[in-house]
């Protein structure tokens, strides 16, 4: 079964520094049908203004993941770390018992686009933790990526969950293979461009739920970026 999420049905807020979409339940956005999907918590799209940002704020048991879309990020955090997120670049943060961090554009005249991921972590307690790694445009074009793991296979980020987290970048015409193993559930999410899926075509902000089909295609109806979540 597919079940489409039209970026139209998403939750939106526009704080004039920040216009963010909310796939799932989130802040004051509360949709009793769209509460998670298995350990996928949020999923977020947000735009962040020049030289605006989330100033200092905490969070506790949950696994944050962020990709980039376009612009940079800038991250500090309560360990001592301080990094900025580009494009092609997955950054995780395991809150566990508890990590302050700040975020904020890194640009003084460009907006930054991303999406930031919670994921519900495998057990509570755990020790906070950073970790980024930069992958290459070789490793991302027409085909998936792994960039976020349990095990930290491939060179990914290690995520505190059995969910892994893929990425692709497709021409025009090019496609890849949607696969969820059974017993597991998908989530795929449009983050740029156009891909057709079973004959419907997704655009940038949609998402669809995927559970016990057979493997199928996607193909880019323009240039796109995809993720695609392999969930337990």
């Amino acid at each position: 079964m597919i079940t489409l999420r039209p970026s139209a049905a998403r939750g939106h807020a526009d704080f004039g520094w920040l216009d963010t979409h909310h796939t799932f339940s989130f802040g004051d956005y509360f949709e009793p049908d769209h509460t998670q999907f298995r350990a996928l918590r949020v999923l977020n799209e947000d735009r962040v203004q020049p030289g605006k940002g989330f100033g200092t704020h905490g969070h506790r048991d949950m696994e944050i993941l962020t990709w980039v879309l376009s612009g940079a990020l800038e991250h500090r955090d309560s360990l001592g770390t301080h990094g900025v997120i580009r494009p092609g670049e997955a950054q995780v943060m395991s809150a566990g018992t508890g990590i302050r961090h700040s975020e904020f554009n890194a640009s003084p005249s460009e907006p930054v686009h991303f999406l930031q991921i919670w994921i519900l972590p495998e057990r509570q307690g755990l020790a906070p933790r950073y970790d980024q790694v930069a992958f290459q445009e070789a490793d991302l074009r027409n085909q998936f990526c792994l960039i976020a793991s349990p095990d930290g296979a491939a060179g990914s980020v290690q995520l505190f969950q059995d969910v892994k987290v893929y990425a692709a970048r497709l021409d025009t015409g090019r496609g890849v293979e949607v696969a969820v193993p059974v017993g597991r559930a998908g989530f795929l999410q449009v983050a740029a461009g156009s891909i057709t899926l079973h004959g419907r075509a997704l655009n940038a902000g949609d998402g669809a739920r995927i559970e016990g089909e057979p493997p199928f295609g996607v193909v880019a109806g323009a240039p796109a970026e995809i993720l695609f979540f392999d969930l337990a």
